[in-house]
Parts: structure tokens; C-alpha cells; sequence
């Protein structure tokens, strides 16, 4: 269950060199989160570190990459400004428990629901904000303590070790496969800044990353009713951005590597990394998409990946701090940046006048609502939108083919779905007052879908009673018919032909 997947020296190799390049992306990103969310350093690398230990070990989806991540950093902002940093390990543990919850009712499942435009719309909004979040690496601090943009020399500085570090990532591939190119860029790059001892932003000008062994801690708060209601909204929540992100960056992961993760064990596994995150002073965390795509392409497909990648980045919290601190942000924020050129799904601008502009606007929507709100808010206005827009489609759908059998009787052959979106159609397609006297609805090519579509076949059934007609409908399930209660008498049975299928009802349930 727990094995981490590596068999051959070539495959070890790869794993350990996989993570080390992780980690290595991992601390500027985990101190920059913790900034965001107001609380110290530290405790946004013990979260990376915990949380991407354990998910690896516990998750469903081997390479995947796991720590603190800016989606959830921005939930625990106003929690920590209003009441403190021991409220948000509470919350930590609870949205945990929540997670774990998930798994256990095996709610993974559900991430099927979301449509490929939806998809596709995340991926893009997620490599959008990626870009956005490099920018701020781009400014330096004044004097007055305000920041502005470089220019000048410290500009060209910068960009120049960005174009490099890319430079080095694109093409070294193409040379040898020894060593990952994301992990050999920041080696040149760091090694040519110290060298010629250039003056350029390091990650020790973000803060400093020494510290010792998280230790075992209890939320410092009153164990109340009052101090549930204060971090459940925000547990709930957290809960629900770390599976969504963590999941649909699952489904991405497993698009890429043509294989298939296990989305109620991803549950567990972010449940249980954030419970114990929370009991030993971390912020919490999720999958990132970022650092698993750094993770596969540099060869990382297995667990080891991210125990190696956890592991490390713990030693450079012990031991390597200052070698860490010495690493040039311009090596990093270059690695970032093909990450987001990697990320991007560039095959969508092609085909957008291609597909439905339903599909297209989802897809915009989708990516607009990831970079100026969130991606839980995202996901579920996409998914919202896309059902909203099926439900108006095949509601169009819906239409009556009228004739009269050998018998003189008028049938009316229904063709299309019966749903909540299609009864007002269909109501109207039928004038019981001026119809034959004699009336078969035939429902052979039509599914019943739900409780709006029995309620309106009850109306019309009423209709056609009151107008003195004679009135029968054909081929309804056995479930429909349990459920008509105006038309219960008119139904024609026909236990050969009639089809099966359920109906979305509470009265069944």
C-alpha cells in the first residue's frame, strides 16, 4: 500500500533528482504563501514540508506534488488577522477531518462531473496566476520601505538570469537526460551569481528559512461550541479548495502520464496531511499544480518523488539554510515560468472557434474566475454554467411527431428528454381542448427524468381529463408510473416494452 515504486538505480535516480528540484521550487513559494496569509515562514515550510510528506505516502496519485498553496492561503487570511494563528491550526485539523470525511464517502467520484471546458479553463486560470504570482519578484523594497519596479542594470540583471535559466530548461533535454534541467538551471545560475558575485535578489531576501523539527502542538484555543462556529465556515471551505484543486490536479496529472490516480484516496491522504499539519504548527496544503508538473516533467512519476522532495526540503530548514538562501530568485522565477508555458493549455486558442461558444465562454469564464477570485468558486460557477447550458440545449429538444394509427385514434409520439428545463415546452406542445377525442402520448422516445417532468405529465394528464378526452400514455417506466397520481389510471401497461430506468424523485428515495 505504502511502497514507494521505485525497483531500478535509473528509476531511483530520477525520483531523487526529481525531488530535490521540487523542494528546491518549494521554499520560495511556501514563504511567499505564508506571507499571504500572515502568519511566519516557518510555518508555511513545515506545512510543505508536512502536508507534501504525507500526501505522498497516503494520496492516490503517485508524483503528485503536495504542500502549502496560495488557493488556501488566501481562505486563512481574514481568520488569522481576526483571531490568530492557533485558530488556523484548529481549522487545519477540522477541514483535515472534513477531507477525510470525503474519502470515506467516497466523494471523488464526483470530480467526474466536471466538463472539459471547465477543465481546461482551470489549467489556464491556474497558469495565468502562476505568471501573476512570479511578478511581485520583479519589484525591490525601497528605502521607504515602499516597492517598485527594477529597472535599469538590476533589470536587465534579472531578466537576463530568467532568460538563461529557461534557456538552460528548454535545451539541455536535447543534450543528455543525467541530470533534470529545471534542477541544472538553478545550479548554473546560482553558481554564475556567486561567482561573479552579482547583485541580485536571493531567496534570503524573502526571509529566512532556518529553523528546527516541527514539534507536536494543540491548537491554543478554547475546546467550545463558539470557537466551532468561528472555524467551521472556514474549515469547510479549506476543505473543499484543497479536494478541488488537489483532484482536478490529479485528473491533469494523470492526462499527462497516461495513467489513472485514485481520487477517494486522494482524500484520505490530503485529510490526513492536513490533520497532522495542523497538530504540529503547519498552515495546511493541497496538491500544486506547478511543482507536480515540475515533478513530471523532470522524470518524477512515483512516490519517492515526493518523500525525496519533503525530505529535502526539511534538510534545508536543519542544515542547508544558508546554501538555500543563496540561490538567486531569478533562477527560480524562470523555472516557474516554463512551468506556466508548460501548464497552458495553448491548443485551446486554436480551437475556440472551433468548438461551442458555449463551450469557449465556459472555458474564458472559467480562467477569469480562477485569477480574480479563486479556483473552488471557478469550479463551481463552471460546472453551474455548463449545466445550466446543457439543461437550456436540451430543452430545445423537445418536440411531437402527430398522427392517426388504424384505429382512428390520434397518437402523439413524444421525442426529446423530459426535465425540470423541458416541461414548459412541453406543455405547450399539446392543445388538449381542440385535440381528438381519442389521445395515445406515446413515450417511447422520450426518458422522464425527474420530479418537474412527473408534475407536468400529471397537469396535462388533468387537462386532458377535464376536456372530457379520452386520454392514454404509452410506454412510461414502472417507476413513473408509481408516481403519477392524476394519470394513474390512464397509463397503458406493457410489461414487454416498457423501458426501465430511475427517476430523480424523493418519494423513491
Amino acid at each position: 500500500m505504502f511502497q514507494l515504486g521505485c525497483a531500478s538505480r535509473v528509476c531511483f535516480k530520477n525520483e531523487i533528482l526529481s525531488g530535490l528540484t521540487v523542494a528546491l521550487a518549494l521554499v520560495p513559494e511556501a514563504v511567499a504563501f505564508a506571507f499571504v496569509a500572515g502568519v511566519e515562514p516557518l510555518v508555511g515550510l513545515y506545512a510543505a514540508f508536512m502536508v507534501g510528506l504525507l500526501a505522498a505516502i497516503f494520496g492516490g496519485r503517485p508524483g503528485m506534488i503536495s504542500g502549502a498553496t496560495g488557493a488556501m492561503a488566501v481562505v486563512m487570511v481574514a481568520l488569522v488577522a481576526e483571531h490568530g494563528v492557533e485558530y488556523l491550526f484548529a481549522a487545519v485539523v477540522l477541514a483535515g477531518l472534513i477531507q477525510m470525511g470525503a474519502g470515506i464517502l467516497r466523494l471523488g467520484k464526483f470530480i467526474r462531473i466536471v466538463p472539459h471546458p471547465v477543465m481546461l479553463g482551470f489549467v489556464n486560470g491556474l497558469a495565468i496566476v502562476i505568471f501573476l504570482a512570479q511578478l511581485q519578484h520583479f519589484q525591490i523594497e525601497t528605502v521607504d520601505g515602499d516597492r517598485t519596479w527594477m529597472s535599469g542594470e538590476a533589470m536587465l540583471l534579472f531578466g537576463g538570469l530568467i532568460l538563461l535559466t529557461m534557456f538552460i530548461i528548454q535545451y539541455l533535454p536535447k543534450l543528455t537526460g543525467a541530470i533534470p534541467a529545471s534542477l541544472a538551471a538553478i545550479l548554473v545560475v546560482s553558481l554564475l551569481v556567486i561567482g561573479l558575485d552579482l547583485n541580485t535578489t536571493t531567496v534570503g531576501d524573502l526571509a529566512s528559512i532556518k529553523g528546527g523539527l516541527p514539534s507536536f502542538h494543540i491548537p491554543a484555543v478554547p475546546f467550545s461550541l463558539e470557537t466551532l462556529s468561528i472555524i467551521l465556515p472556514y474549515s469547510f471551505i479549506l476543505a473543499a479548495v484543497g479536494l478541488i484543486e488537489s483532484l482536478l490536479t490529479l485528473s491533469l496529472i494523470d492526462e499527462v502520464t497516461n495513467t489513472r490516480g485514485r481520487g477517494n484516496r486522494e482524500c484520505m491522504g490530503q485529510g490526513i496531511a492536513n490533520t497532522v499539519t495542523g497538530l504540529f504548527g503547519g498552515m495546511g496544503g493541497c496538491a500544486m499544480i506547478g511543482q507536480s508538473m515540475i515533478n513530471v516533467n523532470s522524470g518524477g512519476r512515483q512516490r519517492l518523488s515526493g518523500v525525496a522532495a519533503a525530505l529535502f526540503l526539511l534538510s534545508f530548514i536543519l542544515f542547508a539554510s544558508p546554501l538555500i538562501e543563496a540561490i538567486p530568485m531569478a533562477a527560480l522565477v524562470g523555472v516557474m515560468f516554463m512551468v506556466v508555458l508548460a501548464t497552458f493549455e495553448w491548443s485551446s486558442l486554436r480551437i475556440m472557434d472551433k468548438i461551442p461558444r458555449t463551450d469557449a465562454f465556459v472555458l474564458v469564464l472559467v480562467s477569469a474566475v480562477t485569477v480574480f477570485t479563486d479556483l473552488a468558486v471557478a469550479v463551481v460557477v463552471g460546472v453551474i454554467v455548463s449545466a445550466l447550458v446543457f439543461a437550456w440545449e436540451h430543452a430545445k429538444h423537445i418536440n411531437i411527431k402527430s398522427y392517426d394509427d388504424e384505429n382512428g385514434t390520434r397518437v402523439h409520439e413524444l421525442n426529446g428528454p423530459l426535465f425540470f428545463g423541458s416541461v414548459k415546452r412541453f406543455l405547450e406542445l399539446f392543445d388538449p381542448e381542440n385535440d381528438a377525442d381519442n389521445v395515445i402520448i406515446e413515450f417511447q422516445n422520450s426518458r422522464v427524468a425527474d420530479h418537474s417532468a412527473i408534475e407536468a405529465i400529471d397537469t396535462l394528464a388533468e387537462k386532458y381529463i377535464r376536456a372530457g378526452k379520452s386520454l392514454h400514455l404509452r410506454h412510461l417506466s414502472p417507476e413513473c408510473r408509481q408516481l403519477l397520481r392524476k394519470a394513474g389510471d390512464l397509463v397503458v401497461v406493457n410489461v414487454l416494452e416498457d423501458p426501465r430506468y430511475a427517476v430523480a424523485d424523493d418519494q423513491l428515495a
